[in-house]
């Protein structure tokens, strides 16, 4: 029998104990000079408790209790302690201010295990204050936090909310619409949020003028400049809700000091049902995920009871400790120009049309299209990381690489928290579903009988999602190759697959009864990378200007008839 500790979970030895014991010291040290009281929550919290505070991070562990109650091991702080306040320091005028340190407990991806699911997170709640000095407080707290955890090099990249939230409310659009930018804004997907404000913007009625403005605000980024390019930008339709305060926080940060880590960045904002106000960020380029996070929630404590102004910070003790390593992660990247910039390149059908793409930006591609048996390719200024496509957001997802290229199937499929940057344009094809021709009564009377149909596909993510949004029930089997045989051995009532000219169905005696959705090349950034290397954003201008170049070739990278 081997004796391992679950994954996700890990035991820590005395001289990583000793290192968190003294950062842990520090921190708390330093919160407390500035008037932070300690607080305590459960472990364990009531599910629809923590659902009542609306955004719940992370997939938290769920159990019943003997008493038939659903709780949920503790993902996240904040929401305990705004429930906290409002139901035990009901009527206390405040203002509070509490620090914490504490174990957090969160759910991973299947195909995610390297992923923590328990970790430290310590931070700090600034209750019943608001304004530009509060605002300001728990940004410049947050800095100094990292640096006594020994973090040397990070930015702090800040918005607002409340400019996005204006644009959309003045804009008049559908509540539909809507939804749908904000999930883009959240998602940081450009591609997404061009397509939304471009035709769809249209479709659905909203002024050009607004579409313009709501497309253009997350490309806004820079130092204080930026702030007065985003009022120029909204200030004629009336939209300049919280940049006075925003302005002044950004002013008061540069007088303490922290003017060079300081990043306006309008693509931040994020978790619209959370944050009423300034959000933040801070960015490493020794990792892959942000270090920490934070901003005002005005409104989550009033979802319990009694509402008070709030603003606060987060950080896992373990990420900052990570980012003050000598080692850091090994495929980080940074704004060291010294460093070469990081590209995964796919496999496959994509490669050429990849190759072609990043020569014409203005890359050094020698050798990238014949590369024998190197994985890496290594040239001025840039490295490329060969890989199959449906690797490729996990290598960038992880710090691996800095950027991307590979299929909207592929990001689809490994939902990976990346920055999804340009659509390429080649690389068509579409998924679809198929069934052996005539065989519509049979499904049919399949589904009425048994209540469900077997879909076979080697994409069960993007299978599911589409039967989740048509309401019918499915059983998804996995495959990896010859898909058509499913159906055809009766393994499967029907198939989902990729198909760019529909030949191999055809000759497989198969029709397409549904389309599920389009795919083209996407190229797409770390998260950090994207904020901290001004390289990627030069990238993604020159690949912009290059988009237009058409291609016969399936963005998955698979190879097609």
């Amino acid at each position: 029998m081997d004796y391992v500790t679950p994954a996700g979970f890990r035991d820590v030895l005395v001289d990583e104990a000793v290192a968190r014991e003294r950062i842990a010291a520090d921190v708390q040290a330093c919160l407390a000079t500035r008037g932070y009281a300690p607080i305590e929550t459960p472990t364990l919290e009531v599910m629809d408790v923590l659902r009542a505070g609306g955004r719940v991070p992370g997939s938290p562990f769920k159990l019943f209790d003997a008493r038939g109650d659903l709780l949920a091991m503790r993902p996240d702080v904040t929401l305990q302690v705004a429930r906290m306040c409002a139901t035990r320091l009901a009527g206390q005028p405040g203002p509070f201010r509490f620090r914490y340190m504490q174990r957090v407990f969160r759910e991973a991806e299947a195909e995610m295990q390297a992923e923590a699911r328990e970790m430290t997170q310590i931070g700090i709640e600034c209750i019943g204050e608001q304004g530009a000095e509060a605002d300001a407080e728990v940004v410049e707290l947050l800095a100094e936090a990292l640096a006594l955890a020994g973090v040397e090099n990070f930015k702090l990249a800040l918005a607002t909310v409340g400019v996005l939230r204006a644009l959309l409310e003045a804009s008049g659009a559908p509540a539909s619409w809507r939804e749908q930018v904000l999930g883009a804004y959240h998602a940081s997907n450009f591609v997404e949020l061009d397509r939304l404000t471009g035709s769809c913007a249209s479709d659905a009625g909203v002024p050009p003028v607004f579409a313009a403005a709501i497309g253009s605000l997350p490309r806004i980024r820079g130092g204080r400049s930026a702030i007065d390019e985003a009022r120029e930008l909204v200030a004629p339709l009336g939209c300049e809700s919280g940049l006075d305060s925003f302005a002044r926080t950004f002013d008061l940060l540069a007088e303490a000091g922290l003017a060079d880590r300081l990043l306006v960045d309008f693509s931040v904002m994020s978790s619209f049902d959370y944050y009423t106000g300034i959000v933040f960020a801070a960015y490493s380029d020794a990792l892959g995920t942000p270090i920490g996070s934070g901003g005002r929630y005005d409104n989550m404590i009033g979802s319990y009871g009694e509402r008070r102004p709030a603003a606060g910070f987060a950080f896992f003790l373990e990420q900052a400790m990570a980012a003050a390593s000598p080692v850091g992660n090994a495929g980080s990247a940074g704004p060291d120009a010294c460093r070469p910039l990081r590209i995964a390149v796919p496999k496959g059908s994509l490669n050429a049309d990849t190759v072609a793409a990043l020569g014409a930006a203005g890359l050094d591609v020698t050798g990238l299209d014949s590369p024998g048996r190197q994985l890496i390719i290594r040239n001025p200024g840039v490295e490329y990381v060969i890989v199959r496509p449906t690797d490729a957001p996990t290598f960038v997802a992880l710090g691996a690489a800095d950027c991307g290229i590979c299929g909207k199937d592929s990001l689809l499929e490994a939902t990976a928290d990346v920055v999804e940057l340009v659509d390429l344009g080649y690389g068509a094809c579409r998924f679809v579903v198929a069934e052996p021709a005539g065989a519509g009564e049979t499904t049919a009377e399949h589904c009425r009988r048994l209540g469900s149909i077997r879909i076979a596909t080697k994409y069960p993510r993007i299978t599911a999602s589409h039967y989740a949004k048509t309401g019918t029930q499915v059983e998804i089997v996995k495959l990896h190759g010859n898909i058509e045989l499913a159906p055809l051995t009766g393994m499967a009532e029907r198939i989902v697959d990729i198909t760019a000219t529909g030949t191999t169905l055809r000759e497989n005696d198969l029709t397409v009864v549904e389309e599920v959705l389009s795919s083209t090349a996407r190229f797409f950034s770390n998260a950090c990378a994207f904020r901290t290397d001004p390289r990627i954003v030069q990238l993604v201008e020159a690949l912009q200007r290059e988009a237009d170049v058409p291609s016969g070739q399936c963005a998955t990278g698979e190879e097609q008839e």
